[in-house]
């Protein structure tokens, strides 16, 4: 069987997350997805190895949304198969750091407001980290919140956002009956 390897960084700040008290992520993730993790701790260098193909992108989606601020608990959730992770990149949508600074604080909302009703509305959760925002859930769940974070991003008022957000919840609690 081919051995696999990836090799990928994060940030230096979220190195000691993913490894956890005494190694304690780090083995969870190395032992739930059947890979070996090797940490460059000062770096921030992630290199993971395995015979599972999907063992190996799952460990790398899993640490790539540690990466961008969320909780080990709620990366790992990556694991269940209709679950994903997205990036926004607010580079995309501003020129100036102040710009990125204002995009953000409109996703943020007061006293994190904004976060989270897209939060409770799409039922995800998101990351707003550096210059991203992050979303993890189920599949259909994180396109909705992604297509608000857009419209967002993009000037649309919290309003208007908010109550797109309702008309989808119902859509889907209807759909599910």
């Amino acid at each position: 069987m081919a051995d696999y390897n990836y090799e990928f960084k994060i940030p230096h700040e979220r190195v000691a997350v993913l490894i956890g008290t005494d190694g304690k992520v780090k083995k969870e993730l190395e032992s739930l997805t059947n890979t070996t993790i090797k940490v460059d701790s000062k770096e921030g260098d992630i290199s993971v190895s395995g015979e599972d193909p999907i063992g190996l992108f799952n460990v790398r989606e899993i640490i790539s949304a540690i990466g961008r601020g969320f909780n080990p608990d709620i990366a790992k959730l990556l694991l269940k198969p209709d679950y994903c992770f997205e990036t926004v990149n607010l580079q995309d949508y501003c020129k100036t750091k102040n710009d990125m600074e204002r995009l953000k604080g409109r996703v943020i909302g007061t006293a994190g407001k904004c976060r989270h009703i897209i939060e409770e509305l799409s039922e995800v959760s998101i990351s707003i980290y550096g210059k991203t925002i992050s979303i993890v859930g189920e599949a259909a769940r994180v396109s909705i919140a992604r297509r608000a974070v857009d419209s967002l991003l993009q000037g649309s008022m919290h309003s208007k956002v908010y109550r797109w957000l309702e008309s989808q919840r119902r859509e889907i609690k209807r759909s599910t009956l």
